[in-house]
C-alpha cells in the first residue's frame, strides 16, 4: 500500500470518526428512558420502545465501529496496516477504502 493510499485511507478514517460521533450523540438523546407517566397512547408507547430498542441496537454498532476505526487510526502508520491477521497477504485497497478498521482480506472474512 503506497504512503497516497494510506493518506487517503486517513483521511476517510477521520471523516468516519467525526461522522460517528456525531450520530452517536444523536442516538444517546433517542434512548434515553420514557417515563411510565408519559401520555402516550398503550400502542404508541409500545412503538416509541420498540423503536428505542433499535436505536440502541444501532447506538452499539456505532460505538464498537467507532473504537475499530480510533484503533485503526492508531495503526495507519505501522507497516502491518493492510495486512491481513490470518494469511498475512495484503488486504486489498478497495477493501481498506470502504471497510478503513478491517483485519482481515476478504477471503480470510469470509471463511470466519
Amino acid at each position: 500500500m503506497t504512503q497516497k493510499e494510506k493518506d487517503t485511507i486517513k483521511e476517510k478514517i477521520i471523516q468516519e470518526i467525526a461522522s460517528l460521533e456525531t450520530q452517536i450523540e444523536t442516538l444517546q438523546e433517542k434512548v434515553k428512558p420514557i417515563a411510565p407517566d408519559c401520555s402516550l397512547g398503550r400502542l404508541t408507547r409500545l412503538e416509541a420502545m420498540g423503536e428505542q430498542h433499535v436505536n440502541n441496537k444501532i447506538l452499539d454498532e456505532s460505538r464498537t465501529r467507532l473504537t475499530r476505526l480510533k484503533n485503526a487510526l492508531l495503526r495507519i502508520d505501522k507497516p502491518m496496516f493492510g495486512i491481513c491477521i490470518e494469511c498475512e497477504e495484503e488486504i486489498g485497497v478497495g477493501r481498506m477504502t470502504v471497510r478503513p478498521e478491517s483485519v482481515r482480506c476478504v477471503e480470510c472474512a469470509n471463511n470466519l
